[in-house]
């Protein structure tokens, strides 16, 4: 099946995880993908793994923090396929929490929003003009968290999530006229190298989901690859949870209240 053949479309933090699995399956249907990641040599690896496999990848180095380098990224893209369909939103910032928020400082709160909300933002606002051009395939899906529905802890990652959730929504409706669709897709803990050398912290969360294991990134690229795509015409504005059941559960209170674990 290759829904997107003709379409061009942009991910931002696709050097690894679940932008890069985004990137390969867009690839795989047929689109001509810029991948875009802070690190430029990640985003050049696996736009080279994406080519090497038939698919059509560039690699461009975009700071979503940057009007300029988000602005630069967009036009890359428009002029590498002659359109641009789709936008994938997946750049992050996401600082430990201190132990109390007093000892919070300014500048990790405000890197945590500017890179997960704002970057996203930017992003938006310059491939907006692309998207409603595009003949009514325009899409935006946007990388969310089950933080932004429950607490996980990482407070401002969360409330930057959160915003993004509302982003979408707004984006969603003011755009709807325009023929561009925005949605979000909200992961619940996924296996991505930001877990290297912490694969028992992996271990010991799987149980918690019903479906009894934690994501892969390919779970979360297949929900992506759907919003964008034609399948998903009629829906917009919407926020999908793809957690394994993680927040219709609550396995803390099950297990106080039946003595199980």
């Amino acid at each position: 099946m290759r829904r997107f053949e003709g379409y061009g479309a942009l991910i931002t933090g696709a050097g690894r995880g679940i932008g890069a699995a985004t990137a390969r399956r867009l690839a795989d249907e047929g689109a001509g993908v810029l991948v875009t990641d802070l690190n430029g040599d990640r985003a050049e690896e696996a736009a080279a793994e994406i080519r090497k496999n038939g698919g059509t990848a560039e690699a461009w180095p975009c700071d979503v923090a940057d009007r300029d380098a988000v602005e630069s990224a967009v036009a890359r893209a428009a002029d590498c396929f002659g359109r641009l369909d789709v936008l994938v939103n997946n750049a992050l910032s996401c600082h430990p929490d201190t132990p109390a928020i007093e000892d919070q400082p300014d500048d990790t709160w405000q890197r945590d929003l500017d890179i997960t909300l704002t970057g996203a933002f930017r992003c938006a606002r310059a491939a907006m003009p692309h998207l409603a051009a595009a003949g009514g395939r325009g899409a935006i899906v946007n990388i969310g968290s089950v933080n932004a529905e429950q607490y996980f802890t990482n407070h401002a990652y969360s409330a930057a999530k959160a915003g993004l959730a509302s982003l979408t929504r707004t984006l969603a409706v003011q755009n709807a006229a325009r023929g561009v669709r925005v949605n979000l897709v909200h992961p619940g803990t996924v296996h991505t190298p930001n877990w290297d050398g912490r694969e028992d912290v992996l271990e010991r969360a799987a149980p918690v989901y019903p479906l009894g294991r934690v994501g892969e990134p390919e779970d979360i690229a297949a929900a992506v690859a759907f919003l964008a795509s034609s399948d998903a015409s009629w829906i917009t504005g919407v926020a999908l949870p793809v957690d394994g059941g993680l927040l219709v559960s609550n396995a803390a209170l099950v297990s106080a209240m039946t003595g199980a674990g």
